[in-house]
């Protein structure tokens, strides 16, 4: 392996791949599935989902990558040529997710932007729909919003200058620096948030536990969810990021590290959102339930009107916010970015600055696509169909070609050779038995989700999604074989 492909220490694979875990699902996602899902009663099925497929599914991909070296599409062309075809759908699949992660990137600069003036004024709903993430209404999908617009350019280009370079000058350095800065950033902010009036209220609110929910399949399934993809599981990333590690690495004790931090992270957080969302409540006399909201209208809708009623500490707390997400954002998009340039790489003998630069512009192309007045909701629509048809199927299939197809009883001396954590056949038997079983139910009932409600529009758009995934598949898989 050339040397540009190699972690420089330990410390840089970490923050590299804490980078990848921590994202924005961490920060406005988490709180939320907590809240909706029993309350302080979720953490029992989370830690669950933190044993039997949080640990177990990366140290097997740290533990492939590790072993093979090599890129995600040539692991699955060595375990068996037929199997080159799957890999690169998952990659264009993880690529599509980074089409549009990036433009909610862009959604994110924007404000953070309007932090220092609070130009999004009062009404901050028609802000997001006019100047941000648009409407659901098709007849605006002829017209480009240009502050996305022009913000997804700028982010692709930040993505572009630091994954060109070789892997320590760059996604390296990059980590070393914006996730101790990210760690800070919402240290800070939540220490304030719990001396915030009313903060009590948000915690109690959020650890209020319903045991009568500890029953129910659905907050299970949420559980596993958050964990599959809070630490982005079989999207290729960890198993690219282990392949790059140097000979005596401890790779079970890594795993153990990333959980901690990333688990660590989303938990601390949830604790300034919710004290903040009880601030709100305790000084508006607003019900927490009519302030609690999922995703892009709980950091672009209720915390702009938050920041509002806070005065001066507001235009503190807003532009240190955004410039959290937008530092746990690019870490991401990056580690995102990583599994389709070492392939395509790989594939076609190109040098690293070329692949980079080729695949930026590419997905900078399709990333103005989601930037015109229905921003918000194709991201919505397509996010829904990658994740729960897509990738949450190909992470099964995965769990199969790696458990049953490869020989995994020769990955467990290479996993405890270094490693204090040690692994052995009940490892075994949960990433053998379990874990396919479990995650092909999940599958099977995103799909019945997603379908169930399907209209003309979002169905073509999973057409098309489909069609083009699986010809640049086959064409991929095609060049160069023997």
């Amino acid at each position: 392996m050339a040397e540009k492909n190699q972690w420089n220490s330990q410390l840089s694979f970490l923050f590299a791949m804490i980078g990848a875990a921590v994202g924005l699902g961490n920060i406005w996602r988490f709180s939320y599935v907590v809240y909706s899902n029993g309350g302080g009663t979720f953490f029992i099925p989370y830690l669950v989902a933190i044993a039997i497929l949080g640990i177990p599914f990366l140290i097997l991909e740290y533990g492939i990558g590790f072993s093979f070296k090599d890129s995600f599409s040539n692991v699955l062309k060595r375990i068996n040529p037929k199997l080159e075809f799957i890999s690169w759908i998952l990659l264009l699949l993880v690529f599509i997710v980074l089409i549009y992660y990036m433009v909610i990137l862009s959604w994110d600069l924007a404000y953070l932007g309007s932090s220092f003036s609070f130009s999004w004024g009062n009404d901050v709903a028609l802000y997001f729909v006019k100047n941000v993430g648009g409407s659901s209404n098709l007849s605006n999908l002829g017209s480009f919003i240009i502050p996305t617009t022009i913000g997804a350019i700028i982010i692709w280009i930040i993505v572009w200058f630091v994954s060109h370079r070789n892997l320590n000058d760059g996604i390296g350095l990059v980590s070393r620096i914006l996730i101790p800065a990210l760690f800070i950033i919402m240290i800070g902010i939540v220490l304030y948030a719990l001396t915030l009036p009313g903060a009590n209220i948000g915690i109690q609110t959020l650890l209020q536990p319903d045991w009568s929910k500890l029953f129910d399949i659905n907050i299970w399934l949420a559980a596993f969810s958050q964990i599959l993809f809070s630490l982005s599981m079989g999207q290729a990333i960890a198993l690219t990021y282990a392949s790059y590690l140097p000979e005596g690495s401890r790779l079970n004790d890594n795993v153990l590290l990333v959980v901690l931090a990333n688990s660590s992270f989303e938990v601390f957080t949830a604790f300034g959102i919710f004290s903040i969302l009880g601030f709100m409540s305790f000084s508006t006399g607003t019900p927490m339930v009519q302030l609690v909201s999922e995703g892009t209208g709980l950091i672009f809708v209720v915390f702009p009107m938050i920041f509002n009623i806070m005065g001066f500490v507001g235009h503190i707390l807003a532009p240190f916010l955004f410039l959290a997400i937008l530092f746990a954002g690019i870490t991401s998009a990056v580690a995102i970015f990583e599994p389709i340039v070492s392939s395509t790489e790989d594939k076609l003998n190109w040098s690293r600055k070329k692949t980079v630069t080729l695949l930026s512009v590419v997905g900078c192309i399709f990333s103005l696509l989601f930037t015109t007045g229905i921003s918000s909701y194709l991201v919505g629509v397509v996010d829904g169909f990658v994740n729960e048809f897509g990738i949450l199927l190909l992470i099964a299939i995965q769990c199969i070609i790696f458990t049953w197809i490869y020989d995994v009883d020769s990955l467990i001396p290479v996993i405890n050779e270094n490693s204090r954590f040690k692994v052995g056949v009940l490892w075994k038997n949960i990433i053998k038995y379990v874990l396919p079983c479990f995650l092909m139910g999940m599958w099977l009932i995103g799909v019945y989700n997603l379908f169930s409600q399907v209209d003309s529009f979002e169905a073509i758009v999973y057409v098309v999604i489909m069609v083009l995934v699986l010809v640049f598949s086959g064409i991929l898989t095609k060049i160069n074989s023997d």
